[in-house]
């Protein structure tokens, strides 16, 4: 299915990009989330109409997240999960953990822009964290996940 792009998707193109993509992916996420559009004649122009509308909405999105990075970049955040003796926990703390413990210092961070890269953290001590926050502005955080009895 050819779509336009209406916002920068990771791995298939940016703001105005006609990419051809499988049909499910276009109609169960690219289209309902607003990131893209058939692409018809009629939807080109349309798009063509509104580019700069778009372009500044985006533009405005990417300024935010950097402020925000910018107020994240070096923060440490302390997460408190049982573990054993030996430090590793009886469960694990996953990306909503740290995307509720960012939430209660104020940050909107959902747990989708949480990525953990080697998945959940399950060991008591400091692991680095990346946050993204836009396509652009991935910033690192630290996490210490402290163990209790």
């Amino acid at each position: 299915m050819q779509i336009i792009l209406l916002e920068k998707v990771q791995n298939l193109g940016s703001l105005g990009d006609v990419v051809k993509v499988k049909d499910g992916y276009a109609r169960n996420f690219l289209i309902p989330k607003g990131k893209a559009r058939r692409a018809t004649p009629v939807a080109i122009k349309e798009f063509e109409g509104r580019r700069a509308e778009l372009e500044k909405v985006q533009g405005e999105k990417l300024a935010a997240a950097q402020a925000q990075g910018e107020k994240l970049q070096g923060l440490t955040i302390q997460i408190a999960q049982k573990a054993g003796v030996d430090g590793r926990l009886f469960g694990s703390v996953t990306n909503f953990d740290i995307a509720e413990a960012l939430g209660k210092q104020n940050f909107a961070v959902e747990k989708a822009m949480v990525r953990l890269p080697n998945g959940p953290l399950k060991a008591v001590g400091e692991h680095n964290v990346q946050i993204a926050l836009h396509h652009d502005v991935v910033v690192e955080v630290s996490v210490t996940v402290v163990g209790e009895a």
